[in-house]
């Protein structure tokens, strides 16, 4: 196995792992469906057909389609923005907590 270069920077101290699936958003007491693009232990990538601002917090849910998993339930906090075509908006959201 190679080493990597000794200027080597890891920008991400968690693999990510990219998903495409849908994810639920509660947020203000509204309900947006949107797509999960990756998710990590520490967050996960988004894209939604509403606007948020840094700093919300959002329960995020996806659902399992297996019996044995029952998916992931998790408070975030929108920690950055990229806004899309179409009044879509991609964001990063850093997982608080996990119910």
């Amino acid at each position: 196995m190679q080493q990597p270069p000794p200027n080597y920077s890891e920008k991400r101290d968690f693999i990510r792992m990219r998903i495409d699936t849908e994810v639920t958003l509660l947020h203000a007491d509204q309900v947006v469906a949107a797509l999960c693009l990756d998710l990590s232990s520490s967050g996960m990538q988004v894209q939604a057909p509403r606007q948020y601002q840094v700093g919300d917090r959002i329960e995020a849910r996806i659902d399992s389609d297996h019996p044995a998993l029952s998916g992931l339930h998790a408070s975030t906090e929108v920690v950055w923005i990229a806004d899309q075509p179409n009044d879509q908006q991609k964001f990063g959201l850093r997982i608080l907590a996990m119910h």
